[in-house]
């Protein structure tokens, strides 16, 4: 049997006519011998939309209670869907995470998929019936639906993908596929053929939106090639593929990201002493607050130092919290919090053994007159922390300095 798997994000589904096209599509998949798995993420803001309804009732919603307000998004989704598909002749159901076999694991909002039990989803396929999943949800140990973080529908397509062995996923979306820059942004941004799971990842992490960072690392270990594609265009898309597939011995940027939506958190004069920066870190582990960029300076003439680094601004306040706990008990100066700044990253490869990537991206933003707060670096991505009123100048800048413009490769 060979299977398909299909996901449609929220614009893809967002009213009663997307809704029926992407049936249409994934009836045509099923018309030329495929079985078809849909993964179906809440239409719309949905998800937003309840969020914020639990905000109005409660400031601070309970983990559990909020997780089951917004599963049910996905599940309208997918309802509406199954119902497209059987209004056009194919036989369809529409199943939860939980009872497709989707069992998780880990705190309320952010679980992780244990495993993915296939018998009912291929009693089924088997029937000849589409099959179409709830994304973003498994089921708890408890017994309780739970989440599995933003982004979550896209890793429930590449798991599902991996469980059935189908080597091949397609993700839907309201882009073409992935960019040398957000299009948004960035007119003459182009179009990429194909990228490397690495890079992908390196971009998702980089604050771009096309892909869940968690969904590209299942995706790379499970030989899971990914075709991002328009919803709405019949657009050839980019195909996410293994790095030796299209990877020469060489350095260069593929693509840029600008995230507007990190903090950045210093703890300023810490002592410079042994065992300081897990004392940090610990802190902030401690309430599972994501860490990104952690910067360490060089010890003042005083003996003290400052610890940089970036996290989530939903994580902001409770980040700042531990952090002044642990400072007081260092004997720190202060905890600093500053929210009007954007990371901007150019991502590839090779550039460990490039310095003149790095060195364009300098000098691009020293052109424009843009201030570098934080810097880090790997083989694969390079990222600076600007001030927030200058991400979309040093993106376009960057973009040309790169020559990653239409018509310029």
């Amino acid at each position: 049997m060979l299977i398909t798997v299909m996901k449609f994000g929220g614009t893809s589904v967002a009213d009663p006519e997307k809704i029926q096209r992407a049936a249409e599509r994934a009836i045509a998949q099923r018309r030329r011998g495929d079985a078809v798995v849909v993964v179906v993420s809440a239409p719309g803001e949905m998800t937003d939309e309840l969020i914020a309804l639990a905000e109005r009732v409660t400031p601070k919603p309970d983990d559990r209670e909020l997780d089951q307000l917004v599963s049910t998004g996905e599940q309208v989704g997918i309802a509406l869907f199954a119902m497209a598909c059987r209004a056009r002749g194919a036989p369809a159901v529409s199943l939860t995470g939980p009872q497709a076999g989707i069992d998780a694991v880990g705190a309320y909002g952010r679980a992780q998929i244990r495993r993915i039990r296939t018998r009912v989803i291929m009693k089924h396929l088997k029937a000849g019936r589409i099959v179409v999943l709830a994304g973003f949800q498994g089921l708890h140990p408890s017994g309780d639906t739970t989440t599995l973080g933003r982004g979550g529908s896209d890793l429930t397509a590449v798991a599902v993908a991996s469980a059935l062995k189908t080597g091949r996923c397609e993700i839907f979306s309201d882009v073409k596929g992935v960019y040398t820059a957000d299009p948004r942004i960035v007119h003459d941004a182009r179009k990429l053929p194909r990228i490397s799971f690495e890079e992908m990842l390196e971009l998702a992490g980089a604050g771009a939106q096309v892909m869940q960072a968690r969904s590209m690392e299942v995706a790379e270990r499970f030989g899971v090639e990914i075709h991002v594609r328009s919803a709405f265009r019949p657009a050839a898309g980019t195909l996410i593929v293994a790095r030796e597939d299209l990877m020469l011995e060489k350095a260069f940027v593929s693509s840029l990201a600008l995230d507007k939506s990190e903090v950045r958190l210093s703890v300023v004069g810490v002592p410079d002493q042994p065992g300081v920066a897990a004392q940090v870190l610990t802190a902030l582990a401690a309430d599972d607050i994501p860490v990104d960029m952690i910067i360490q300076s060089a010890p003042s003439q005083a003996g003290v130092n400052d610890i940089s680094f970036m996290t989530p601004k939903g994580h902001a306040v409770k980040a700042k919290k531990a952090l002044e706990s642990v400072a007081k008990k260092l004997g720190a100066e202060r905890v600093d919090l500053h929210d009007q700044v954007a990371k901007v990253s150019a991502v590839g490869t090779g550039f460990r053994h490039s310095p003149k990537i790095a060195a364009t991206m300098f000098s691009a933003l020293a052109k424009h007159k843009i201030n570098i707060h934080m810097i880090s670096a790997s083989d694969l991505r390079v990222s600076c922390v600007v001030d927030l009123q200058n991400g979309e100048t040093a993106l376009r800048a960057l973009h040309k300095a790169y020559g990653l413009g239409k018509g310029r490769r």
